[in-house]
Order: structure tokens, then C-alpha cells, then sequence
């Protein structure tokens, strides 16, 4: 399983699992989904850097993945587990 291409992934159900800020934290989540053999789609998404709960940095554009809805959980528990809590986007791991 592989990064594939939006155009692969149109007519499926998909969730966002992660939102990376830096080319180090993607490089990560693609080595996780890819060891998962789990099938994956990237596109940029704006993300909002928190400074702390009341102030944010601004907004940026991270690399946002995408997995098919059936295997969100177990890539959002995957992602958890080593560590990348940051960027995990809807039904959070823990």
C-alpha cells in the first residue's frame, strides 16, 4: 500500500487523520501509514499553530493525510502510539 493520487481515492469514504507541519513530522506519517500497508492521499490543508490554548501563531499549510474511513482509527492509534499527537485530526487516539 501507498501514497496514491486524489483522483484514486474520489469515489471513497476518507477521513483526515494528520495534519503534519514540517517535512520531518510527514516523512514520519508516511513511514507509519506506508508500514501499515495502509493506502493514503496528501493534499495541503490550512492548520492553525497554537502558542497556547488562548493564542495561536497564525495559520499555516500542512501536509494533510487522508486514509480510507475503515482504517482511520487504526492509523490515528498508530500515529498516537509513536508519538505524534500534534497533528491527529478528528476522533483522537489516547
Amino acid at each position: 500500500m501507498a501514497r496514491l493520487d486524489f483522483g484514486q481515492f474520489l469515489d471513497k469514504d476518507l477521513s483526515l487523520v494528520y495534519i503534519a507541519g514540517g517535512l520531518e513530522e510527514s516523512r514520519r506519517v508516511e513511514g507509519i501509514l506506508t508500514t501499515l500497508a495502509i493506502d493514503y492521499a496528501v493534499d495541503i490543508e490550512p492548520y492553525h499553530k497554537p502558542l497556547c490554548t488562548l493564542f495561536s501563531l497564525g495559520t499555516y499549510a500542512g501536509a494533510a493525510f487522508y486514509v480510507l474511513s475503515a482504517q482511520a482509527p487504526l492509523a490515528r492509534n498508530t500515529l498516537h502510539a509513536a508519538g505524534l499527537r500534534a497533528g491527529i485530526q478528528g476522533d483522537e487516539a489516547g
